[in-house]
């Protein structure tokens, strides 16, 4: 198959084949590689009433293309998979009108039971305040592997706190989620069971916005030792949360049922994936009223990331369901008016590092003295104001860069973990070239901004831009 091949088209009950080109090469995998292309690719487009014909006709390289419009059935991707050369893409129009998927009562509104190679893109989720959720790895199916969600917008499912954007209830292993806008719904991601089983793996989420949720911006819960599945990686891996923004600043539920904007439970404690990391990097956390912001556990390393919470605490990691291990905290910015970093230790055979911070909090870092806590900047809340260009603002004026001359340091200690990727980059995603405490870094006057691409693109958030 060549590019001059003659297009042919035809219509099968609103199902449209168009023609057959080659596959892109960009179809991201998770890591930020690009799946290598394919021999040829099958472009099919289809309506409403279309759509269950046409993913029934799906096979690996087919590209199925929603036109826009209203579409009332759920999306069930039953035993839908590509391959890794020739991954299935679905997507609506990445301009102009969408395609909404209308949630119904009954049903969640995308359906994967054992799917694998699959990327979604470019579509509205519209829950309308039914008890369902938006995408979802059903607790029927056996596994979901290697699936690329991307410029989903996901609305609606707020009918209560269980009700979420996207939940996997089976082993899901190399995700990646990224570019999504996910609001007003009740747990903005949940993935994993809640009995340590069906493991979250080797997953990539990235350049997301989470807001106005009533639970979790987004979960990942504890792993109990793995069951065996053909294909889930045995070897160490890490699970890569970077450039997202977690926000609880409007709809957060209070009292027992509030929770952190971010939660990571333990990785398990023997056999495949003991080993594994959280890379937590690049992200804001910004207000929570009734909780702290982060909640951590295992093994994780957290850097070049700003916490805001000016009605609260900003970040601990303990005990939750099993203990931390190896425990990096390093170049963040933090302001708060609870506690700034709070370390509480499981097992002291293990590396724990809080340094290179600035933390504006009362009180700014509290750890055990096992912990390594050197080479920090520490002061009250009321501080920041003195070192900060914009402590004290909404969230379209936030800005936590370093006011000139300020924080300024010499450098790090070593460390015995293996230093995880882009330390040496900041909040912006930009060199390091003059070392500063915190988030940001440079020698210039005032901030320059995210480069380009980094992060959500959401109109009046400043530290998005």
């Amino acid at each position: 198959m060549v590019h001059s091949l003659a297009s042919r088209a035809w219509a099968l009950a609103g199902l449209v084949v168009l023609a057959v080109l080659p596959a892109s090469a960009d179809t991201p995998r998770p890591g930020g590689a690009s799946e290598p292309p394919a021999a040829a690719t099958r472009v099919l487009h289809t309506d409403p009433e279309g759509l269950h014909r046409a993913v029934r006709q799906l096979r690996p390289g087919d590209h199925l293309q929603l036109a826009p419009g209203e579409y009332p059935e759920p999306l069930v991707l039953r035993g839908v998979s590509g391959t890794a050369e020739q991954p299935i893409v679905i997507t609506g129009p990445d301009s102009g009108d969408p395609a909404i998927l209308r949630g119904r009562a009954g049903s969640n509104t995308i359906r994967l039971i054992n799917a694998a190679h699959l990327v979604i893109r470019h579509l509205t989720l519209e829950g309308d305040g039914h008890n369902i959720a938006g995408v979802v790895v059903e607790h029927d199916s056996e596994y979901a592997h290697d699936i690329t969600l991307e410029h989903l917008t996901i609305r609606g499912y707020d009918r209560s706190q269980g009700n979420s954007g996207i939940t996997t209830r089976a082993p899901a292993w190399n995700w990646t989620i990224r570019h999504n806008d996910i609001r007003d719904v009740g747990t903005g991601m949940y993935l994993g069971r809640p009995d340590g089983t069906g493991p979250f793996v080797a997953g990539l989420i990235e350049h997301n916005f989470i807001g106005r949720t009533l639970g979790y911006n987004m979960q990942i819960k504890h792993q109990r030792p793995r069951a065996s599945r053909a294909g889930m990686p045995t070897e160490p891996h890490a699970t890569i949360i970077r450039h997202n923004v977690f926000s609880k600043a409007e709809r957060a539920s209070s009292g027992h049922r509030a929770r952190p904007n971010l939660l990571v439970g333990h990785f398990p404690p023997e056999g495949p994936g003991q080993h594994d990391w959280y890379w937590i990097y690049g992200n804001l956390f910004y207000q929570n009223p009734h909780q702290r912001l982060f909640q951590g556990e295992g093994r994780l390393a957290l850097y070049n990331n700003l916490f805001f919470n000016d009605a609260g605490s900003a970040l601990v990691v303990q005990p939750h369901n099993h203990i931390p291990k190896d425990v990096l905290i390093v170049h963040n910015t933090v302001v708060a008016r609870g506690f700034g970093i709070r370390l509480i230790p499981g097992d002291r055979r293990y590396e724990q590092v809080i340094t290179g911070n600035a933390v504006f909090a009362d009180p700014a870092i509290d750890a055990a003295r096992t912990a390594q806590t050197e080479i920090n900047h520490e002061a009250g809340f009321e501080r920041a104001s003195a070192y900060l260009a914009r402590p004290h603002a909404a969230l379209a004026e936030l800005d936590l860069f370093p006011l000139e001359g300020t924080l300024a340091y010499e450098g790090l200690p070593e460390f015995q973990s293996p230093l995880p990727p882009d330390l040496d980059r900041d909040y912006n995603d930009r060199d390091r070239s003059a070392p500063r405490y915190g988030a940001y870094a440079g020698d210039r006057e005032s901030n320059p901004g995210r480069r380009e691409g980094v992060g959500p693109a959401v109109l009046d958030c400043k530290p998005c831009r």
